[in-house]
């Protein structure tokens, strides 16, 4: 397995860096943009996903790693209930709701399986090996 030395080489970091354009994109056009509220939220969540795993990667250790990816799962949780209400406000399609939900849900799952992976690796800190 190669080791990642850079939180850009994480898969799970370049999709929820790709989550957080499709929100920016979704929130800054028609009534979605003047719920200031709303897009503000939604936005953030977004970033702190892609943020968190930067910021766990960049902390050295196995588990503060953990933790922060732990809080980066949250936040995607957070983008998914989001979304429910842009929709139910009508402020995006079903099918735009459901290509942004997808992809969040398949975030999560990248989450969990690299937190499973340094919960049963033998590595420490500083270097992480791809799953």
């Amino acid at each position: 397995m190669a080791t990642i030395k850079k939180f850009e080489e994480i898969e799970a970091w370049k999709k929820a860096r790709e989550l957080c354009q499709l929100i920016y994109n979704v929130s800054g056009v028609s009534e979605f943009s003047r719920d200031w509220a709303l897009k503000n939220q939604i936005r953030r969540s977004s970033g702190s996903v892609m943020d968190n795993i930067a910021e766990g990667f960049e902390r050295d250790g196995k588990g503060e790693f953990i933790y922060f990816l732990s809080i980066a799962k949250g936040s995607n949780g957070e983008v998914r209930s989001q979304l429910y209400r842009a929709l139910d406000q009508k402020y995006i399609d079903p099918e735009t709701y459901q290509h942004i939900s997808n992809l969040s849900t398949q975030i999560s799952k990248m989450i969990s399986g690299l937190t499973n992976y340094l919960k049963t690796s033998e590595i420490k800190g500083l270097k992480y090996k791809k799953t």
